[in-house]
């Protein structure tokens, strides 16, 4: 089968949770399948990342998409019915590239992630196409709006609207539609959400596994800190949870690690000698390592916090939220601890430093449940059978071959 994968950035390296989702299931994908690449990018690709890609897709296309023709798309996008999110990554050149791929490499089935793809096979009645929300960004705007700025809230709430309408639009053009967790496909507002299947996302244990490093500090949070969600759970950690913890611990530490962090983030470091920003790291695993507790105190976003898992698989103990942890699934007290509030959150974090016997419970209870529950290899075997259940068999050559 010749498999096209429509994405909207280049995924690898693999700083942001839709391109680890992409990465490990177009690997998996292409051992038995052509894997044809079609993605965007606003800035220069490191000819490294597109020669690590194709050591398994077989053609790629990175279509450049100049920031001014984004900004010029968003403006235009006021006047039009597309969510902004969708506007911003369709763009004509792209449109005729990807038109160019399915003429002339003719795939039999396309895969597309998130919504913010799909504008670009609307066109194509008759292609095979499987859509993977991954998470439901209406559902993710519509908690955006909530603590967003007053002037902000008419444009989030025309945003949230036209992201309902457009997830349902798509749902009904889309011969299959599967999504990152049962808890995601329950926000999609259509009347037939059953019908989406539910393909989890796994964790590279062999990787993400147990490491003997230096512990430089009490806690760490990992993640893509341009992300509005990230930032919004490591400003709620340092404003609210931190002050109460330090009315016993005043020089607990925190280890904020990912990449792009928000000029909001990299303020906490330079009013907080306690609190480390570091960036963009070459490996995350060593900021995993280096902290005696991760927290994700997530108060907003949808999906599945690949972080948790990550965290999990290296051993360390994790506190979260239930938002974050009904995607997840791990069960409360045993292999993870929740916070509803930040004298819950503070609670934990002390108990834990206080109690090195209770670190190593949790972490090994959490470390044997990701090991149990989240592979890579069955999510991409889970969504294998749904593309192929959809996709015609290959019509056979109607010439004999030459001898």
């Amino acid at each position: 089968m010749k498999l096209l994968v429509l994405l909207s950035r280049v995924p690898y390296p693999l700083e942001k949770g839709d391109k680890l989702r992409a990465y490990h299931l177009m690997v998996r994908l292409a051992r038995k399948h052509e894997v044809i690449l079609c993605c965007l990018s606003d800035t220069a690709t490191d000819p490294e990342h597109i020669a690590h890609l194709k050591q398994f897709c077989t053609y790629i296309e990175v279509v450049r998409v100049p920031r001014w023709r984004i900004l010029l798309k968003l403006v235009s996008g006021l006047f039009s019915r597309l969510p902004f999110q969708v506007a911003y990554f369709h763009h004509g050149n792209a449109q005729r590239a990807i038109d160019k791929v399915i003429r002339e490499l003719k795939p039999d089935h396309v895969l597309c992630q998130l919504v913010r793809t799909t504008e670009y096979v609307r066109d194509h009645p008759t292609l095979p196409k499987t859509l993977d929300y991954m998470d439901t960004l209406s559902k993710g705007m519509e908690r955006r709006t909530r603590n967003a700025p007053v002037y902000l809230k008419p444009l989030f709430h025309a945003e949230t609207r036209r992201l309902i309408r457009y997830e349902n639009l798509m749902f009904d053009l889309f011969d299959n539609t599967v999504i990152i967790s049962a808890q995601d496909r329950e926000y999609i507002y259509h009347p037939l959400r059953d019908r989406v299947q539910v393909i989890a996302n796994g964790v590279d244990t062999a990787h993400f596994a147990p490491q003997q490093e230096e512990v430089k500090y009490d806690l760490v949070f990992t993640g893509n800190m341009n992300y509005p969600p990230n930032i919004d759970s490591v400003l709620y950690l340092v404003q609210q949870v931190l002050p109460i913890v330090r009315r016993q611990r005043p020089a607990i530490s925190l280890l904020i690690s990912g990449v792009d962090p928000s000029p909001a983030v990299r303020d906490l470091a330079r009013t907080d000698a306690n609190v480390t920003v570091s960036g963009w790291v070459k490996d995350i695993r060593s900021s995993y390592a280096s902290a005696r507790i991760f927290i994700a105190p997530m108060q907003i976003g949808t999906g599945l916090q690949n972080k948790l898992l990550e965290a999990m698989a290296m051993r360390i103990p994790c506190i979260t939220s239930a938002l974050a942890n009904n995607a997840v699934g791990a069960q409360p007290g045993e292999s993870i601890l929740i916070g509803n509030t930040p004298e819950q959150y503070a609670a934990h974090i002390l108990r834990l430093l206080d109690d090195a016997g209770e670190r190593e419970r949790l972490a090994n209870n959490g470390y044997r449940f990701v090991r149990e529950r989240f592979d890579w290899d069955a999510a991409a075997d889970g969504l294998e059978r749904i593309i192929l259940a959809t996709t015609p068999a290959p019509v056979p050559n109607a010439e004999p071959a030459l001898p």
